[in-house]
C-alpha cells in the first residue's frame, strides 16, 4: 500500500535532487573540512561499528550555532567517538565546558583521546557514562546554552522535554538525523520515524520555541528557547 512520504522525507529528497548541477550544494564540504582529529574520530566510530557520527555539514552547523551564541556550557546526548564534540568545542567560548552523556565506555574513552588530539584540555569535557534520560535530571535547570541530541530518534520527544528544562532563555536545542530516521524500505512506521515525527510536531506547536529545519546531512532540527 502506497504511503505518502512525510514532509521531512520530501524535503530530504528535494535537497538531494537539487544538488546535481548546483553551483554550491547545500552540503558543500568546502565549508566543513575535517582535519586529522575529526578524521581519526570518524575512523574510530567506523571501526567500532556503532552509530554513524555527524556528517561534516551537520558538524559545521553545530560549530556555527555554538559560536553565534558564544556558548560556554553545552550538553551533548550521544558522545560517540568525539566527532560532534570537537565541532561543538570549536564553536564554544574559550574555556567552555562540554557535558557529554553516553552508555558506551569505549566510545567515551576514544572521545577523550579525540578531544586531546584536537587540542582541548581535559577540563573542557565532562564525560558522563549512563543513559541520558537518567543523567539529565541531575543537571541544573536553565544552566546551559545549547543542548545537542544525536541518539535514538524514538526517544527524541523525551529528550526535547528534558533539554528544554536545561536551557537558559535564548539557548538552542538541536537534533540530528530528523529527516531520515528509520527511513528504509518498509520501515515508515518504525519507532525512530514515529519519534522524529512527534518531535517535529512538538517543536512546531510550542510557542516557547523558534524552530528551524536546516536541510543539510540527514536533517538538522534546531529551536531557540524564547
Amino acid at each position: 500500500m502506497f504511503q505518502e512520504p512525510s514532509p521531512l522525507a520530501r524535503l530530504t529528497q528535494e535537497k538531494r535532487d537539487q544538488k546535481e548541477g548546483a553551483v554550491i550544494s547545500p552540503d558543500d564540504e568546502d565549508f566543513a573540512v575535517e582535519d586529522e582529529p575529526l578524521l581519526t574520530a570518524r575512523a574510530n566510530a567506523e571501526d567500532l561499528g556503532g552509530a554513524e557520527p555527524v556528517q561534516p555539514s551537520a558538524g559545521a552547523v553545530l560549530r556555527f550555532l555554538a559560536t553565534a551564541i558564544a556558548a560556554r556550557a553545552v550538553v551533548e546526548i550521544g558522545t560517540g567517538c568525539g566527532t560532534s564534540g570537537i565541532w561543538l568545542l570549536r564553536g564554544m567560548r574559550p574555556g567552555g565546558v562540554l557535558t557529554s552523556v553516553d552508555t558506551e565506555p569505549e566510545c567515551q574513552r576514544l572521545a577523550r583521546k579525540a578531544y586531546q588530539q584536537a587540542g582541548f584540555p581535559p577540563n573542557q569535557a565532562r564525560l558522563i557514562l549512563g543513559r541520558a534520560l537518567d543523567v539529565l535530571p541531575r543537571l541544573s535547570d536553565g544552566a546551559y546554552d545549547l543542548v545537542f541530541c544525536d541518539t535514538d530518534p524514538a526517544e527524541y520527544p523525551e529528550y526535547l522535554t528534558a533539554g528544554l528544562r536545561l536551557l537558559r532563555p535564548g539557548g538552542i536545542i538541536v537534533f540530528d538525523d530528523v529527516a531520515t530516521a528509520g527511513d528504509t524500505a518498509g520501515d515508515a512506521d518504525s519507532p525512530a520515524q514515529a519519534g522524529a515525527r512527534e518531535l517535529t510536531d512538538m517543536i512546531r506547536i510550542d510557542e516557547r520555541l523558534v524552530p528551524l529545519l536546516v536541510p543539510v546531512a540527514d536533517g538538522v532540527l534546531a529551536a531557540v528557547k524564547r
